[in-house]
């Protein structure tokens, strides 16, 4: 960066020097609180300035989560680009070369829609996890040259959590390991008929406040804070572990591979010969634009429900639906059920999302399937009574032990379920704007065979050793209390 006099005006350190020389179509930055993301963000949307008709983006989920990092640019900007002008009422940030920097927000997903038509050889999302991957794979078609000359790429600053949190992981984290690229193959068909493989790349720079000196230097008590959170905040964002984080609404989820064989202290469990006499249930809900989710459950004596079989309608891209018709749907229930060796043969009930059973004109999804041989009974669709009854059945015991287990061949479960966030403005629900679909056959099916909270082991013990007085026994169990 430039100096004036000898005052330096911003010096990337090393692990922003390692994010910056990345050559990479995609780069995700960070993944923890306190790693120097926002400045990296601002520095890198200026490589490229002395071209004048450069175009820079850097977006956040609302404008007003833009007024620090505006704030900052300004402190950045017109120290190291001297003639630099900040356009409040539109923005964006002139230099004297003619290049411009915006600032930009997609509040809603609707609002990708604004930048149609626009260029930009440099787009940034800082906190990627607050954007859906709709939202994102948009902008994909506005990262163009906006003249000769020019690199285009995209660059993104996250931390573990919010609605964006799975298919970030998914994007950036599981993968590959850190500083690997990740390369992902498309293909193009073009009008004469033929076809053409690309490559596109990505790679994931991690940074946590450790690696942030200056911010360690200046602030020694933001380490304090931090290691002071409660267990996965401080998880993630401390150290940026990205199994566990804040807002995540079913914490007791455990998917431990060393316990798979034992089934304990996991939900996720080696896959095994359902024993004849237990009884099956396939649980559905329908989506067309939106994946469709059929989960098929067997149920122990004991009434342990276990997740042995999925069919998941997704195209591969996250919340993409494969828009498959209910006769399709249906067919590819039946033969699956012909065929697998733990559902052939067997009476499976069904039960469903009672929208199936809506008439619009003509027959119904369930009417339709029906024809198909494919029965369902109308489902309890209470979301709050339904999410009470997937903590219940989550819930793990003093011998390690919980009420719902999931195959591990069921992929998509074990993918989109643990990244389940809680709704902003529904404080007790799901938010619906995220990839639930297996969550609500989830739902539907717990709602069929519900059953009735217990004490978690750590609850029954304080209350065992607690106080005399009847007062401090209620306010233990009521800390305590599993959800």
């Amino acid at each position: 960066m430039r100096r004036e006099g000898k005052r330096v005006i911003w010096t990337p350190q090393p692990k922003q020097v390692e994010f910056m020389r990345r050559l990479e179509d995609e780069a995700l930055y960070g993944g923890a609180a306190g790693g120097g993301k926002s400045d990296c963000a601002l520095a890198e949307a200026l490589r490229q300035i002395n071209v004048g008709h450069y175009r820079g983006l850097i977006l956040r989920k609302t404008y007003p989560q833009l007024s620090e990092l505006i704030d900052r640019s300004h402190e950045i900007y017109s120290g190291a680009c001297p003639g630099a002008i900040y356009n409040e009422g539109k923005h964006f940030w002139l230099f004297p070369s003619g290049a411009k920097i915006y600032f930009g927000s997609l509040a809603h997903t609707d609002d990708r829609y604004n930048y149609q038509g626009k260029r930009y050889d440099f787009i940034d999302f800082d906190e990627l996890t607050q954007f859906t991957f709709d939202e994102y794979s948009y902008l994909f078609s506005r990262n163009r040259p906006s003249g000769a000359g020019t690199r285009c790429y995209m660059r993104a600053q996250a931390n573990p959590g919010g609605i964006g949190h799975g298919w970030v992981k998914e994007r950036f984290i599981t993968p590959a390991p850190p500083l690997t690229t990740i390369w992902e193959e498309v293909k193009v068909r073009f009008p004469d008929g033929h076809e053409e493989v690309r490559r596109k790349s990505r790679v994931f720079v991690p940074s946590t406040v450790f690696d942030n000196k200056i911010l360690l230097e200046n602030s020694p008590e933001y380490l304090t804070r931090l290691a002071s959170l409660p267990d996965a905040e401080r998880a993630a964002l401390l150290y940026g572990d990205w199994n566990g984080f804040s807002g995540q609404v079913f914490t007791e989820w455990r998917n431990d591979p060393d316990s798979y064989h034992e089934r304990r202290g996991t939900h996720v469990i080696s896959p095994f010969r359902v024993p004849r006499e237990w009884k099956v249930y396939r649980s559905f809900d329908w989506g067309y634009s939106r994946p469709f989710s059929v989960g098929w459950y067997a149920e122990d004596k004991d009434g342990v429900l276990y997740r042995i079989r999925e069919l998941y309608g997704c195209t591969g891209t996250p919340n993409e639906g494969v828009r498959w018709n209910a006769s399709r749907v249906a067919s590819e229930i039946r033969r699956i059920e012909e065929e697998d060796e733990n559902l052939r043969g067997r009476h499976i009930g069904g039960i469903a999302d009672p929208a199936i059973f809506q008439k619009n004109g003509g027959e119904s999804i369930g009417e339709i399937m029906e024809k198909h041989g494919v029965y369902f009974d109308r489902a309890d669709n209470s979301r709050i009574a339904g999410k009470m009854q997937v903590h219940n059945r989550l819930a793990i015991d003093g011998e390690g032990r919980a009420r719902l287990y999931v195959f591990s061949s069921c992929r998509n479960f074990i993918r989109t379920f643990p990244c389940l966030v809680y709704d902003s403005t529904d404080v007790e629900d799901v938010d619906t704007t995220g990839e639930d679909h297996i969550y609500d056959e989830l739902r539907y099916m717990c709602m069929e065979r519900p059953i009735k909270a217990r004490r978690s082991e750590r609850e029954s013990r304080l209350i065992l050793t607690g106080g005399s007085d009847p007062l401090d026994l209620y306010r233990t169990r009521a800390r305590f209390t599993t959800r």
